[in-house]
C-alpha cells in the first residue's frame, strides 16, 4: 500500500489550490490562474476599437480596430463598425462576441489571431452578446427593438427569435444553463427564459426601467443587477420562485456588476460611474466590505480566471484598472482606447504564440483630453473647496473630449443635478459661467440627478505656445438649468 500512498500524496500536492469556479463557469470549474496566456478585452465606442491587455504583466497589447472615428464613418457608404458597446465569449475561450450598438451587429473575433472570422447583422441598437454555457447558441439583446436574437453558435447566423417586453438590455445564463436572465433597459422587468426550448418561465420586477447590466453567481444561486436611472443593485434569487431578495442604494450611474470568489469569499463587485468608485458587497449577508476610489466614469467589470484580480473599464479616462480582489487596492493602470464600455477578461485566450497578430497600437485613440466641473459654490470658494458635491473629493461632473481627428466627441458625467430636471451643457465667456451662453447639449437627469452627456463637433482648438491669435476666445464650460428653452444661472463651471 506504501505506493498508493505515495501517489496519493503526489496527487493531492499536484492538485490546484482551489476549484473555486469564476463567472460564466460554475463552482465545480477550476481555477485558471493569470498568465501571459490571457487576455483582458474592453469594446470602446468612440474610438470603435477593442482593446487586447496582457494582464500578467498589465501591458496593452494592441487594439482591433471595427471602424474608423467621425467623421468617417458618417459616409453612406461605410462599411466599418460604429459604438463598438457589448462583449461575450465563447465557453472555450476561442472566441470574443462584439457588439457595435450604432452598426447593429456583432462580430466574432479569434482570441489567438485577432481576425474577425464573422459578423452578423441583427435588430435596432443591440447591446450584449453571449454564449450559452454549451456554446450552442449566441443570444443578442436587441434594445431598441423587443426580441433576443438567437443564432446559432457555429455558423452565427441568426436562427430565431425570442420575444420579450421592449428595450432588453442585456442577458446572463445559468451555470448549468437551464435558464436565461434577461433584464430591461426600458421596462421594469427581469424575464427568466429556459435556454432549452426559449419559453419565459418567470419575472422579477426592477424597482426602475433602466437595466444595462446583470451577472449570475457561479453557485448557482442568486443573480445580480444594476439600475442606472436610480442608483440601485437589486438581488433575486436564481431558481423558482425567482423571488427578490435585496435591493441596495449603490449610487448614481450604477454600471456594471460582476462576481468574485476568492480566499475570502463570494462578493459582488459594483462599477458606479458618478461615485467613481468600485463598491464591493458580501453575497450572504449583502453587507458592503469595500468602497475602492477609481478615475472617471468606471464602467464594465470582469474577473480574472482565479478570482484574484478584478479589471475595470474607466469610460472617462481611457483607461482599463486592475484591482487586487484579496487587498482590495488598485495594482495597475493600463492606457486604452477611447470610452471603454464592456469589459471581459478571457483565460488562456492565445494558447500559443505572442497574440499580436492583427493588432495595430493606440493612435489617435490614445488623444484624450480630461476636465472637471464643480458646483458654483465650490467654485468660488476657491481650490479648498473645488472637491465638489460628488463625495470622497471627487468632482461631481467628469468631462472626456475624445479626439477623432476633424472633430472631438465630448462626453460628460454630470451628478449632482436635480433629478429629473432639464439641463443645458453649454460654452460661456467667463470662468464663473456668466456672459453669453452657447449650448452643446440639452439633456434631461434621471431619478437620481445624473446623466451621461455627448456632443460633437470642433470642440477644442489646441493652441501651441507663441501661435496665439488675438482673436482666438477661450470659453468656459457651464451646465445650467434650462428655463423656458434657454439657459438659465449656471450650477456647475469648469474647474480650473
Amino acid at each position: 500500500m506504501k505506493p498508493l500512498s505515495i501517489l496519493a500524496a503526489l496527487l493531492v500536492a499536484g492538485a490546484p489550490a482551489a476549484f473555486a469556479g469564476q463567472v460564466p463557469a460554475s463552482l465545480s470549474a477550476p481555477d485558471i490562474a493569470v498568465s501571459h496566456r490571457d487576455r483582458v478585452y474592453a469594446a470602446e465606442q468612440f474610438s470603435n476599437t477593442v482593446s487586447v491587455t496582457d494582464p500578467a504583466d498589465n501591458r496593452l497589447v494592441g487594439v482591433i480596430r471595427l471602424g474608423d472615428p467621425s467623421p468617417g464613418n458618417f459616409s453612406p457608404l461605410y462599411r466599418g463598425q460604429v459604438l463598438v458597446h457589448g462583449m461575450g465569449f465563447s465557453p472555450d475561450h476561442r472566441t470574443i462576441a462584439v457588439v457595435s450598438i450604432g452598426s447593429n451587429s456583432v462580430s466574432f473575433i479569434d482570441t489567438q489571431t485577432n481576425a474577425v472570422k464573422h459578423v452578423t447583422y441583427v435588430g435596432r441598437a443591440p447591446h450584449e452578446a453571449f454564449f450559452t454555457p454549451d456554446g450552442k447558441e449566441v443570444w443578442v439583446t436587441v434594445r431598441g427593438e423587443n426580441y433576443i436574437a438567437v443564432l446559432d453558435g457555429k455558423t452565427y447566423a441568426e436562427k430565431t427569435r425570442i420575444v420579450v417586453p421592449n428595450g432588453p438590455g442585456m442577458q446572463i445564463f445559468s451555470p448549468d444553463g437551464k435558464y436565461g436572465y434577461v433584464c430591461s433597459s426600458f421596462n421594469p422587468e427581469i424575464d427568466v427564459v429556459t435556454v432549452a426550448d426559449h419559453r419565459i418561465v418567470g419575472r422579477v420586477r426592477q424597482a426602475s426601467p433602466f437595466c444595462p447590466n446583470i451577472a449570475a453567481t457561479p453557485d448557482g444561486r442568486q443573480v445580480w443587477f444594476t439600475l442606472k436611472d436610480t442608483g440601485k443593485t437589486q438581488v433575486f434569487e436564481a431558481r423558482p420562485p425567482f423571488a427578490l431578495l435585496k435591493t441596495l442604494d449603490t449610487g448614481p450611474i450604477t454600471n456594471h456588476v460582476n462576481i468574485v470568489r476568492n480566499a475570502n469569499g463570494m462578493f459582488a463587485y459594483v462599477t458606479v460611474g458618478g461615485l467613481n468608485q468600485l463598491k464591493v458587497f458580501r453575497t450572504d449577508d449583502f453587507s458592503q466590505v469595500a468602497t475602492i476610489s477609481l478615475g472617471s466614469l468606471p464602467h464594465g467589470i470582469w474577473p480574472s480566471g482565479d478570482g484574484t484580480r478584478v479589471y475595470v473599464g474607466l469610460e472617462n479616462a481611457d483607461a482599463l484598472a486592475a484591482i487586487d480582489t484579496l487587498t482590495n487596492r488598485v495594482i495597475a493602470t493600463v492606457p486604452i482606447g477611447q470610452a471603454p464600455q464592456a469589459v471581459t477578461y478571457v483565460p488562456d485566450a492565445v494558447p500559443e504564440g505572442d497574440g499580436t497578430q492583427n493588432l495595430q497600437p493606440l493612435g489617435i485613440a490614445g488623444q484624450t483630453a480630461h476636465l472637471a466641473m464643480v458646483s458654483t459654490a465650490s467654485a468660488a470658494a476657491g481650490p479648498a473647496g473645488a472637491a465638489g458635491a460628488g463625495g470622497s473629493g471627487n468632482p461631481p461632473t467628469t468631462v472626456a473630449l475624445f479626439d477623432q481627428g476633424l472633430l472631438q466627441v465630448l462626453q460628460a458625467s454630470a451628478t449632482g443635478l436635480e433629478p429629473r430636471q432639464p439641463y443645458v451643457l453649454g460654452l460661456a465667456d467667463n470662468p464663473d459661467g456668466s456672459g453669453s451662453i452657447e449650448s452643446l447639449a440639452t439633456f434631461m437627469t434621471n431619478p437620481a440627478g445624473s446623466a451621461i452627456v455627448n456632443a460633437i463637433g470642433q470642440i477644442r482648438q489646441i493652441v501651441a505656445p507663441g501661435e496665439a491669435n488675438p482673436n482666438d476666445r477661450r470659453r468656459y464650460l457651464i451646465i445650467a438649468p434650462r428655463v423656458d428653452g434657454k439657459p438659465g444661472v449656471p450650477v456647475q463651471v469648469q474647474a480650473l
